[in-house]
């Protein structure tokens, strides 16, 4: 079997795009921050390469 490595950087910007919008949230809307949270997580897994 061959590992094919594939860039994640993409998927890590997304993240950081993600942690923005989450900290964003957290100071403009307390409480609607969890919204946030499937994308900056789902896009952590990306990132790590996990799926």
């Amino acid at each position: 079997m061959s590992a094919e490595s594939k860039s994640t950087k993409l998927y890590w910007l997304y993240f950081l795009i993600s942690l923005a919008g989450t900290i964003a949230f957290l100071f403009i809307k307390p409480e609607w921050f969890w919204v946030m949270l499937p994308f900056l997580f789902t896009s952590l897994v990306f990132a790590f390469d996990w799926v």
